[in-house]
C-alpha cells in the first residue's frame, strides 16, 4: 500500500483551478486516456507575460490529480519564463513527496506545462519522426532517453517510474535496459589512467585487506615485486611457496580480487628467482 502526504491528500480530496478554461491563451496536453494517463493544462497569460490563471482537465489517478492541482498554485503569478524553469521536482517536493511508483504523475505534469508555453510562444512540435519504444505508454525513445539523463536512471523500474514505460505488458524491457546501459556508458567520463606508483599502492592495499590475511590462514603469505603496465608480479611465501595448486590460487583467487578491486585487464604473473 503506498503512502501519501497530507499535501497529496489534500489536492486528491479538494483539486484547486479543476474543469475548462473559456479563451485561454494557452493549452498544453500530454498523456492519453487509451494510456491510462491524460492530463490537458490551460494557461491565462497578461500582456506582461504574467500567467494569471491555470486550469486542468486530467484522466488518472489521486497522485495525477494532486501534480496537476498544486501546478496550477504553482505557476499562477509566475513568468512564463519562470514556470519555463518549474521542474517534476519541483512539484513533487511541494507535495510533500510521491511515492517512486508515482513519480511519472509529476513528470506529466512537466510536460504539459512545457507543452503549454510552446503553445504560447507558437512553438510547434513535431513527434512523427520519433521511434516508439513502448507501444502500450506510447514512449519514444527521445523521450526515454531524456527521462534517463535528467534522472540518472539505471534500471527498467526506474524508467517505469518516471515515464510508465515497460509497465504494461513488459516486451520492450530488453530494449529499454539496453537503451538505458547505452545511454549511461556514453555519460560516463573515461578514467585517467594511474601511474606505476599510484597502481602499486592500490595493489599494495588490495593485496594486504583482501588476500595476505586468507592465505596467512594456511601458514603462507604474499609479495609484491613489481607492475609493469597490466601484469602485476607477485611472489607466494610460506606454505603457499610449495602448494602444488599455487597457480590456481594466483589466477582464480589473488588476479580475481585484483580485478574486481582495481582493473578488470589485471593479470597476475608468479615471479621467479
Amino acid at each position: 500500500m503506498w503512502e501519501y502526504s497530507e499535501k497529496v491528500m489534500e489536492h486528491y480530496r479538494n483539486p484547486h483551478n479543476a474543469g475548462v478554461m473559456e479563451n485561454p491563451s494557452a493549452v498544453g496536453e500530454t498523456g492519453s486516456i487509451a494510456c491510462g494517463d491524460a492530463l490537458k493544462l490551460y494557461l491565462k497569460i497578461d500582456k506582461n507575460g504574467i500567467i494569471t490563471d491555470a486550469k486542468f482537465q486530467t484522466f488518472g489517478c489521486g497522485s495525477a490529480v494532486a501534480s496537476s492541482s498544486i501546478l496550477t498554485d504553482m505557476v499562477i503569478g509566475k513568468t512564463v519564463d519562470e514556470a519555463k524553469k518549474i521542474t517534476n521536482e519541483d512539484i513533487v517536493k511541494a507535495l510533500g513527496g510521491l511515492p517512486a511508483e508515482k513519480i511519472h504523475c509529476s513528470v506529466m505534469g512537466q510536460e504539459a506545462l512545457e507543452a503549454a508555453i510552446n503553445n504560447y510562444l507558437g512553438i510547434e512540435e513535431d513527434h512523427s519522426h520519433e521511434k516508439i519504444v513502448c507501444r502500450c505508454f506510447n514512449v519514444s525513445e527521445e523521450k526515454l532517453i531524456q527521462q534517463i539523463k535528467e534522472h540518472n536512471i539505471k534500471t527498467v523500474q526506474e524508467a517505469t517510474n518516471y515515464c510508465k514505460v515497460a509497465g504494461s505488458c513488459g516486451r520492450c524491457a530488453p530494449e529499454v535496459q539496453h537503451i538505458i546501459d547505452k545511454v549511461n556508458a556514453l555519460n560516463e567520463a573515461p578514467k585517467k589512467p594511474m601511474t606505476k606508483t599510484q597502481m602499486i599502492v592500490q595493489i599494495s592495499k588490495v593485496l594486504d585487506n583482501y588476500v595476505s590475511d586468507e592465505l596467512r590462514k594456511d601458514g603462507g603469505d604474499i609479495e609484491l615485486i613489481d607492475v609493469e603496465d597490466n601484469k602485476v608480479y607477485v611472489k607466494l611465501q610460506g606454505s603457499c611457496s610449495a602448494c602444488p595448486s599455487s597457480h590456481l590460487t594466483l589466477k582464480n583467487f589473488v588476479e580475481n580480487v585484483l580485478r574486481e578491486h582495481i582493473s578488470k585487464d589485471i593479470e597476475v604473473v608468479e615471479y621467479k628467482d
